[in-house]
């Protein structure tokens, strides 16, 4: 399993026992949707290793606490540790509406509201404080935050977003 075909659940953050039973950080709204995992992905150097669960249950509010098969000591745990968990992209709950997932937004056309097509999404960068889409216009590059103000419409049917941008952002970039 390739990390492309996988998304990013959470991150072994401690021991909990001394039996090998660890706790995830997950990066999710809805926990709970991972209390009854069977297995997991662990990244492990350069690649993901299926790991299998004896039991997982949600630990406070958003930790996930994780006894595995082949982890039942404090030393097997160290060598987990920081570890990132993944999930095939398939066990993502189906979202409908303006919701969706950065990488399921990839290659759709971003329509402005006064401009029209002002690109294609190349990528999303989640690195900065406001997630932004990376939209290609021929030779231009055009950053567009995500936020609620500024995406009117997701159409998955044409793989199109509608955005009613600022005025000026788009001219900042294609010398309108």
């Amino acid at each position: 399993m390739q990390k492309e075909e996988c998304f990013y659940l959470g991150k072994i953050v401690s021991k909990y026992s001394f039996k090998g039973e660890i706790l995830v950080k997950l990066d999710t709204d809805d926990p709970e949707l991972y209390q009854n995992l069977e297995s997991v992905f662990v990244s492990l150097g350069n690649n993901l290793v299926p790991f299998f669960i004896d039991r997982c249950r949600l630990h406070k509010s958003d930790l996930l606490r994780i006894d595995f098969e082949e982890v039942k000591t404090e030393s097997d745990a160290d060598r987990i540790m920081g570890s990132a968990l993944y999930l095939p992209l398939h066990m993502l709950p189906k979202l409908t509406g303006d919701k969706f997932y950065f990488h399921e937004v990839i290659g759709f056309t971003i329509v402005d509201a006064v401009h029209g097509n002002i690109g294609t999404i190349q990528s999303v960068n989640d690195t900065t404080a406001q997630a932004l889409f990376e939209v290609q216009k021929g030779d231009k590059q055009l950053l567009i935050p995500i936020t609620d103000q500024i995406i009117t419409k997701v159409d998955r049917e044409n793989n199109t977003i509608s955005v009613a941008t600022p005025e000026g952002l788009v001219a900042l970039y294609l010398d309108l």
